[in-house]
C-alpha cells in the first residue's frame, strides 16, 4: 500500500510540471528568441542573509527526509536550523513556500553542460539526466515538493515555480547551444516533463527513464549532432 502511495506521489510530481507548462506558467519555453531568456527578478540577499536562508533550507530537507510533508512546519524547521521563527518567516511566507524553495535550490545545483568537446546530443542527455534524477531517490522530498508546488493559492509559490521553470529552460538551452531553435527547446522540455510523468507512473524507475531519454534526444537532435 505504501509503495502504491509513493508511486502516486511521484506521478503527481510529473503531472504537476506537465500541467504547469501546459497552463503557461513556464509558457515562455519555446517562445523566446535564440538569444534571449526571460529573466525573473529576485531581491538580492547579502552574505549573512544568504547563509541564514541556506541554513533554513538545509534544515527543511533534513526534516523532510526524516518525516513527511504533514509533519513539517516553518517553526520546526527554524528550530532545527537554530534560528528564530520570525527570522525564518522573513524568508519563507509558508510551509509550501519553504518546500518550493527547497526544490528550486536542488534544481539550481544541477550543473550546466556546455563542453564544446561533447556533441550537442551528449550535452543535452547529460542535462536531462541530471534534472530528472534530482529527487529520484528521495520519495518524501518528492512528495512534499509535489504538494507544495500545486498550491496555486500561494503567490510566493507561484513565483518560485516561475524560477524553477526558468532554471530548467536555461540548462537545456545552454546544453543545446547559442543557436538553439525554440521549437527544439520546446520539444526537449516536453520530453523532460513527459519523462517525469512516465517514471512517476511506476512503470519504470527514474534511473531507467533517463536511459530512454538518450534515444529520444537522438531522435530530436539527430544522432550525429
Amino acid at each position: 500500500m505504501k509503495q502504491g502511495r509513493s508511486a502516486h506521489k511521484r506521478l503527481n510530481l510529473g503531472l504537476c510540471w506537465l500541467g504547469l507548462r501546459a497552463e503557461g506558467i513556464v509558457s515562455y519555453v519555446g517562445h523566446v528568441s535564440s538569444d534571449a531568456v526571460v529573466a525573473i527578478s529576485e531581491s538580492p540577499r547579502n552574505r549573512r542573509q544568504e547563509e541564514t536562508f541556506q541554513k533554513v533550507l538545509a534544515a527543511g530537507v533534513e526534516m523532510l527526509r526524516e518525516s513527511s510533508y504533514a509533519d513539517l512546519t516553518v517553526r520546526a524547521v527554524a528550530a532545527r536550523a537554530k534560528v528564530a521563527p520570525a527570522t525564518a518567516y522573513t524568508y519563507f511566507s509558508s510551509k509550501n513556500h519553504l518546500i518550493a524553495e527547497v526544490y528550486l535550490d536542488l534544481i539550481r545545483q544541477v550543473p550546466y553542460f556546455t563542453d564544446v568537446n561533447d556533441s550537442t546530443s551528449t550535452r543535452v542527455e547529460k542535462a536531462l539526466r541530471a534534472l530528472t534524477l534530482v529527487i529520484a531517490d528521495e520519495p518524501e522530498v518528492a512528495a512534499a515538493c509535489t504538494t507544495a508546488l500545486l498550491s496555486n493559492g500561494d503567490a510566493a509559490v507561484r513565483a518560485v515555480r516561475d524560477h524553477i521553470g526558468a532554471e530548467i529552460h536555461r540548462r537545456i538551452r545552454s546544453a543545446v547551444g547559442p543557436d538553439a531553435d525554440p521549437r527544439t527547446l520546446s520539444a526537449l522540455e516536453m520530453t523532460y516533463f513527459g519523462a517525469l510523468v512516465h517514471a512517476g507512473s511506476g512503470a519504470v524507475t527514474y534511473h531507467q527513464i533517463v536511459d530512454r531519454l538518450t534515444y529520444v534526444v537522438g531522435l530530436i537532435l539527430g544522432e550525429d549532432q
